[in-house]
């Protein structure tokens, strides 16, 4: 074979450019609707539903405070009856003849997300590290076979099972309860664990593994020493995949929730506003639920690009 049919063409200037714009656009396109969901948050109920929609107007926390509080309609004599309003939010709940009857519920429901969602990737990487481990590392009889059972319960979608589980956690007491979401996101999230990790756990050479024995290391101290670090970007780009499920899923949440551990999804679309969605309110809890997953992703950014990478490529 000649060393021209091994030779690499190397794009020019000009397709360079080409695409480079392509991915400019692409990038530009999906982050509209994120940019529009910001801003709506910072506008009034009523320049949240304008028409034509409004680009340019005056910014308000309004959306903010809806969010964060419940209130009630009452009659202009028992607002003005009332003491001078003492914050932002209580000035703008008056001047619509209302007034701030309490908290809402977006807190508890922001921090259940916050609980089963890190709580359930925890679980489901450190499982899937130590079966990722087993199948790379041992010969097991089928693994094969496992290997593609394990991935195949990924490829039912959740409509299939909701009514056996929901049964199922009725009987078990599991229904509402933060430790049954964990349970059930891990359940899930386990098997795209396993995959992704034997992928890097392959990529690792086992003559470390066994130097490190004979010096003296078990077999579980090597893993701990020498195999765990090397595959710490493996376990990084993993869990932020195992995150990203578990953070927005809203079928089993919606099914299997409905007060004491119900997650933001599906609590943020039933802000209700007098006379109908308030859509600024919906707003701004998108995007304060947008913050922690998006700080998690940017930190680790860089094992995110190489799991996409190489975590489940052989070489």
């Amino acid at each position: 074979m000649s060393a021209a049919a091994h030779s690499v063409v190397e794009p020019g200037l000009t397709s360079k450019r080409v695409a480079g714009a392509i991915v400019i656009l692409y990038a530009v396109i999906t982050m509209v609707p994120l940019f529009w969901i910001f801003a709506t948050s910072f506008k009034t109920p009523p320049d949240s539903i304008a028409y034509p929609p409004k680009i340019l107007f005056e910014p308000s926390i309004e959306g903010y405070c809806n969010l964060f509080t419940t209130r009630t309609r009452q009659t202009a004599e028992y607002i003005a009856s009332l003491p001078p309003a003492t914050s932002f939010c209580d000035e703008t709940t008056r001047k619509r003849n209302m007034v701030i009857a309490g908290q809402s519920n977006f807190l508890p429901r922001f921090v259940n997300s916050l609980i089963i969602a890190f709580g359930s990737t925890f679980c489901a990487v450190f499982l899937g590290t130590l079966a990722a481990y087993g199948f790379s590392r041992f010969k097991v009889p089928l693994a094969d076979d496992l290997l593609f059972f394990i991935l195949s319960t990924r490829m039912m979608p959740p409509i299939a099972v909701a009514i056996p589980i929901y049964l199922m956690y009725r009987e078990l007491g599991l229904s509402d309860t933060a430790l049954g979401m964990i349970l059930l996101y891990t359940a899930v999230n386990v098997s795209l664990a396993v995959w992704l990790l034997k992928g890097f756990i392959d990529e690792i050479p086992r003559e470390y593994e066994e130097a490190a024995m004979i010096d003296g290391y078990t077999r579980m101290g090597a893993f701990f020493k020498v195999v765990l670090p090397q595959a710490t970007t493996g376990i990084a780009a993993t869990a932020i995949f195992c995150l990203i499920f578990a953070w927005n899923e809203y079928a089993f949440a919606a099914l299997l929730t409905s007060g004491t551990a119900q997650t933001a999804p599906p609590f943020i679309p039933t802000i209700i506003g007098e006379g109908g969605q308030d859509w600024p309110a919906v707003a701004a809890g998108t995007t304060i639920f947008l913050v922690p997953i998006l700080v998690f992703t940017i930190l680790l950014r860089k094992q995110l690009l190489r799991g996409i990478t190489f975590g489940a490529v052989r070489k």
